[in-house]
């Protein structure tokens, strides 16, 4: 018989509703599991929202994402690709935040991606706010900058709020770009809508060679032929995705901190997820899930179906370099 460890508990095994939730229904391997380094994608949440601006509660986000999690099965629908059959996939649990310094959460979510990199596991992540992503970066792109496929209705490339704030979750992606971590010419931005406080943001991304794709650039030109623009932009190097739920219209996603209306619908928002095929991912995350505005966990469970199709493209991206 082969070795199951890394395959998830199915609904004809136990009851979707009983044991305990852990992503997708996979092995809890923490770092110190004597099974880690054998990891090739590991799902891991980051319970932290100290970057939010507006309505606090994406910190809760990893747990209820969890629990409607245990509705994903073994083989996708369309492409027929059984991710975890062409990777070995396990939950590696939450990065502990210090909810009072957000300094210090930073440091300690970047020290454990660092493990996670080091062990050469590809990290598929569950926020947390959008500010999230900035120490995760940090370890990603330790050695050189990659490029990214950033779904969201916010750019987050914002200097600083409140006359000098530099870290919040609206300016993640302007510390990444400073800090290197970001090759710029390489980075686009999906979705892109909303009021404004002014062009600053924008302004930057022109400056900088970011692409923005606005939402009606995106609705005018159709799924397909914006993603072909993205994966152009992408190229071939390493590149990290990053999905804000609130890139999908608050009809489909209301639990989350900023929603904006006029937004892709749950199908689109899977959409785009498939055709991230063949770009080379070296990491993702959705974030900005807030279950106190998620009354009936229906954003929970777009949330983590989107992780889904990252999945399965990342899966299909493992299985092919082992061939």
């Amino acid at each position: 018989m082969s070795d199951t460890f890394f395959h998830p508990i199915s609904g004809f095994e136990l009851p979707r509703f009983a044991g305990v939730p852990t992503f997708m229904r996979l092995p809890h391997v923490a770092p110190d599991h004597a099974r880690f380094g054998e990891v090739e994608i590991g799902l891991i949440g980051v319970p932290w929202d100290s970057g939010t601006t507006n309505r606090p509660g994406p910190r809760h986000g990893p747990r209820q994402l969890r629990d409607a999690s245990t509705m994903m099965r073994a083989q996708h629908a369309v492409s027929g690709m059984r991710p975890f059959e062409a990777a070995r996939c396990a939950d590696l649990g939450d990065v502990g935040p210090n909810p009072a310094d957000i300094q210090d959460s930073m440091a300690r979510i970047t020290a454990y991606y660092d493990k996670v990199i080091e062990a050469g596991i590809l990290p598929l992540t569950a926020g947390g706010d959008h500010l999230t992503s900035l120490p995760v970066l940090r370890s990603v792109a330790k050695k050189s900058p990659v490029g990214m496929i950033h779904f969201d209705s916010h750019t987050d490339l914002f200097h600083s709020y409140f006359g000098g704030m530099m870290y919040t979750h609206g300016t993640p992606f302007r510390r990444a770009v400073e800090e290197g971590l970001l090759d710029p010419k390489r980075v686009v931005q999906i979705g892109i809508r909303g009021t404004m406080y002014d062009e600053e943001d924008r302004d930057f991304a022109k400056a900088e060679g970011i692409r923005l794709i606005l939402i009606e650039e995106f609705h005018a030109r159709g799924v397909e032929d914006v993603m072909a623009e993205a994966r152009e932009i992408a190229g071939d190097g390493p590149t990290y995705v990053s999905y804000d739920i609130d890139f999908v219209d608050p009809t489909f996603a209301p639990g989350t901190g900023t929603p904006e209306v006029g937004g892709p619908n749950s199908y689109q928002a899977l959409q785009v997820c498939r055709a991230l095929e063949g770009v080379n991912i070296v990491g993702a995350d959705m974030v900005e899930v807030s279950p106190p505005f998620d009354m009936s966990g229906g954003t929970a469970f777009l949330g983590m179906s989107v992780m889904y199709e990252i999945l399965c493209v990342m899966a299909g991206q493992v299985a092919a370099r082992s061939k």
